[in-house]
């Protein structure tokens, strides 16, 4: 049942209009004033407001301007006396849906409640309809014909159904947060939102207030009540990204409300159930952060009831041809044009060069030169040679005779050229490391961990 907020200070005026609209079996809740219709909002979310302009303390106009900082996709319908149409106006100018003039007719009440409820849900829909193609848009990005692709594909397809956590390892542009979207599509939560943590981004002093909400005056600047970024995922799923760069102040909270299915605002007492699916992806191996003490061992195992490794591009070539037709197609219609296809020798290139910026790389290559392409095929493909080819020449190929792994070789080579790039970037950034994580197109504590790792 859908809840309408009416907001006057006239008794009389509050008890007529809450028996017309209960009489349309619409639910009804009540306040006098702005402040205490601004605390219903918050703690009863109604689907609409009947708020008259003139009210004591806080008059109408200024009402409304707060209520569109809590939704700006409340529908709110503004009571005025004839006299008043001027501030009625300007109403409507700051977000109000419609206006009322009283004394008001009763069927013209409930016709203007029936039309904002309908541009309420309308736009729900348009957004959800939204959302969903923007998924559907990214899922077919996951594509390929390897065996590897097939594998996470059945595997996706396994694990969708079931409400086990899941942790999705690959390294930085592998496709970690398409796949976690393929899950949630192939769920029974596919109608439910799927919401995305980068807990690389979020400063450590917000993970909290981000994840979990709080209350008014919780905090400093805390001035009104928010819902964390677990109830916004509620009945659906919850990604978090970079998992690696979570708080370990907080991993044991996180750990509290995972498995007790509860939540607690800062600044409150009150739990409030939650039933969200989480998922959780990194670029680095989980189990290596256990041991190394960065991360909380009856966390990971929480976290750990299923494993996805999606490998890089490097290691499965036989999709870089499919991949690039796929972005070939994309770009053109992005720009376009019609580039009919590539060519053997800028084939050739593309299935010769490492992509340690895996498939984002591979996208990005190919995007770029459609651009650029004036002709209808692609004949050359601008890619760097400088970055890997002097030293696999050297001490790499040197290794294999020395019975080391072609695994150990490549995580040698990556961690070689992961160095080259970061300094580059950090030179021309002059060192500013937000400049530099910028240009690298990664988060900041990403950032921080590899030039630690990396001995920069």
């Amino acid at each position: 049942m859908d809840k309408i907020l009416i907001v006057d200070d006239d008794k009389d005026i509050l008890r007529l209009l809450s028996d017309i609209i209960k009489s349309e079996e619409y639910g009804v809740i009540t306040a006098s004033d702005g402040r205490k219709a601004l605390k219903e909002i918050m703690s009863h979310s109604p689907a609409l407001v009947l708020l008259d302009i003139k009210l004591p303390e806080m008059d109408g106009l200024k009402v409304l301007e707060e209520i569109k900082k809590i939704d700006k996709n409340l529908p709110v319908i503004m009571l005025t006396a004839y006299g008043h149409i001027k501030d009625a106006v300007q109403a409507m100018k700051l977000g109000a849906f419609d206006y009322i003039t009283k004394p008001f007719d009763n069927e013209e009440i409930m016709l203007n409640i029936k039309k904002a409820l309908e541009s309420r849900y309308l736009h729900i829909e348009v957004e959800d309809l939204r959302r969903r193609l923007e998924e559907k848009t990214a899922i077919t990005q996951f594509v390929g014909e390897s065996p590897q692709i097939k594998q996470i594909h059945n595997q996706v397809k396994l694990i969708a159904p079931t409400n086990m956590t899941v942790i999705i390892q690959g390294e930085s542009g592998t496709g970690k947060e398409l796949i976690a979207r393929m899950i949630h599509q192939e769920s029974s939560r596919l109608d439910k939102p799927f919401i995305t943590v980068d807990c690389g981004t979020l400063p450590e002093n917000l993970v909290e207030s981000e994840l979990f909400g709080y209350e008014r005056g919780a905090f400093t600047g805390a001035d009104k009540r928010k819902e964390g970024k677990f109830e916004s995922a509620n009945g659906g799923t919850l990604f978090l990204d970079e998992i690696t760069n979570f708080p370990q102040s907080l991993q044991a909270k996180l750990l509290r409300v995972i498995q007790e299915h509860k939540v607690q605002h800062l600044g409150s007492t009150k739990e409030i159930k939650i039933d969200v699916r989480i998922i959780t992806a990194t670029n680095t191996i989980l189990s290596d952060e256990v041991k190394k003490g960065r991360f909380r061992d009856d966390l990971y195992h929480r976290l750990n009831e299923f494993n996805i490794n999606l490998p890089p591009l490097r290691e499965r070539k036989e999709d870089i041809l499919v991949l690039a037709k796929y972005f070939l197609e994309e770009a053109n219609l992005e720009f376009n044009k019609k580039i009919e296809g590539i060519l053997g020798e800028a084939m050739k290139s593309l299935l010769k060069y490492p992509w340690f910026g895996n498939v984002r790389e591979l996208r990005n290559t190919i995007k770029r030169t459609v651009l650029l392409t004036d002709s209808n095929y692609i004949r050359e493909i601008s890619l760097p040679t400088d970055v890997t080819s002097n030293f696999i020449k050297t001490e790499f190929l040197a290794d294999l005779d020395k019975g080391v792994s072609l695994r150990e070789i490549t995580v040698k080579i990556t961690e070689r050229v992961e160095k080259e790039i970061i300094k580059r970037a950090l030179a021309e950034a002059k060192n500013n490391k937000t400049k530099a994580a910028k240009i690298l197109n990664i988060d900041r504590m990403t950032l921080y961990s590899k030039i630690k790792s990396l001995g920069l």
